[in-house]
């Protein structure tokens, strides 16, 4: 077996590997990044681009946010659509100037796999499904796994599981340590990547009678759109013509009229879900991302609270490493689950105002709608969203 030695062992290079990666080497740790695919197929994921501006602020501190800021979107608010109407909120005149910044998710992982390249950081993809974590309950944890048929092996002080819902880290943690929090939602995202003029200038949410719609973009030549849709939907039962003319219905008339369509360059649907895991940290691994807690995307909540783990447990890190201070890593998990949870209450209400419901009908609908008009003319409710939009800082 081949062995490796580390401070630090991240597990996936998706953004929140990578920047975790990135913010490690700006503190002058040694680390490793293992990911079970390959680079092009971390680069296929399609995802959300809605950056906080905490998020695009590390970004900036990182050393990889050149290319966001020449051609990331930058919007100072967002609006909502009800009873056929369109309503501005602007962030930035209630939020001390904060703003937010439509950039690709897929584009900030080529960001921080080009930078990571740049500086000759080691990253091992293709790693597959034989990676495993051990003795993460003590101060010397390994991780194995096979490479191009050879048995390898990484000594580090700490593993950072940053390998997803699905990935091995959460999983490997005895079941009596940890606490499963979990909201599955009735219905799904259909969503739809157009090269197509984005409709409306700010990201938008509407709540019809039919159901949820979101109008957003990645440039402004480039459209993605969801509608809501049933849990069970196939995307083969999808035409780009029935989405279309569905999506027609959940925007205000005026908008529908001017809606450039064209053909889908990526079609596919997500579940929507609540999770969070507690805590998030055992003994030498550290839980952070989706590997820790998953949001409904009303609101864009997930890469934005990737990002805060990441910058938590970099500092946690270098705390250890550089001041001999265990205070940061024992205080990690109470840290960010706050923050965690504060996020997952404002996407569960986010999504119970804007969906429509199994119960949405009638009184259910009625309600909806005099929730958003209040929204919409209160001063105290529209401060209210924007805080929690633009990001709480904690």
């Amino acid at each position: 077996m081949k062995t490796l030695s580390t401070q630090v062992v991240i597990v996936g290079a998706g953004p929140s590997g990578l920047l975790l990666g990135a913010l490690l080497h700006k503190a002058g740790i040694e680390h490793i990044i293992i990911e079970r695919q390959s680079g092009d197929y971390v680069l296929s994921r399609i995802r959300a681009g809605v950056l906080e501006q905490g998020t695009t602020d590390l970004l900036d501190y990182a050393g990889v946010g050149a290319r966001m800021q020449r051609e990331g979107l930058r919007h100072n608010a967002f609006a909502l659509i009800f009873k056929d109407a369109f309503h501005r909120i602007n962030i930035a005149d209630r939020q001390g100037g904060k703003h937010m910044t439509i950039y690709g998710q897929t584009e900030v992982t080529k960001d921080l796999m080009d930078h990571r390249a740049g500086l000759g950081l080691q990253t091992i993809y293709e790693a597959g499904d034989s990676v495993a974590v051990h003795d993460f309950d003590t101060d010397h944890p390994r991780v194995t796994f096979n490479k191009g048929g050879e048995a390898m092996e990484i000594k580090a002080r700490f593993i950072a599981g940053c390998d997803g819902y699905h990935g091995v880290c959460r999983a490997s943690v005895p079941t009596g340590a940890i606490q499963n929090f979990e909201k599955v939602y009735p219905f799904g995202w259909l969503g739809v990547l157009s090269d197509t003029p984005p409709v409306y200038h700010e990201v938008t949410y509407s709540n019809t009678e039919r159901g949820f719609a979101l109008s957003s973009m990645r440039s402004m030549t480039r459209s993605r759109y969801y509608i809501q849709c049933g849990i069970d939907e196939k995307v083969e039962s999808w035409s780009d013509e029935r989405f279309w003319a569905e999506f027609k219905t959940r925007i205000d008339p005026e908008a529908a009229k001017r809606l450039v369509t064209g053909p889908s360059l990526e079609k596919s649907i997500a579940p929507l879900r609540s999770f969070v895991a507690d805590p998030m940290r055992f003994g030498s691994m550290f839980l952070a991302g989706d590997a820790a807690h998953i949001v409904p995307p009303t609101g864009a909540k997930g890469l934005n609270l990737a990002a805060g783990d990441v910058n938590v447990l970099s500092q946690a890190i270098s705390e250890y490493f550089q001041e001999k201070s265990k205070a940061g890593i024992d205080n990690y998990s109470a840290r960010c689950l706050r923050r965690v949870w504060n996020a997952e209450r404002f996407s569960w209400w986010f999504t119970s105002l804007m969906h429509k419901f199994p119960d949405t009908e009638g009184f259910g609908q009625k309600i909806q709608e005099a929730e958003l008009d209040y929204l919409v003319h209160s001063e105290a409710a529209l401060q209210s969203i924007t805080e929690n939009y633009v990001g709480l800082a904690h």
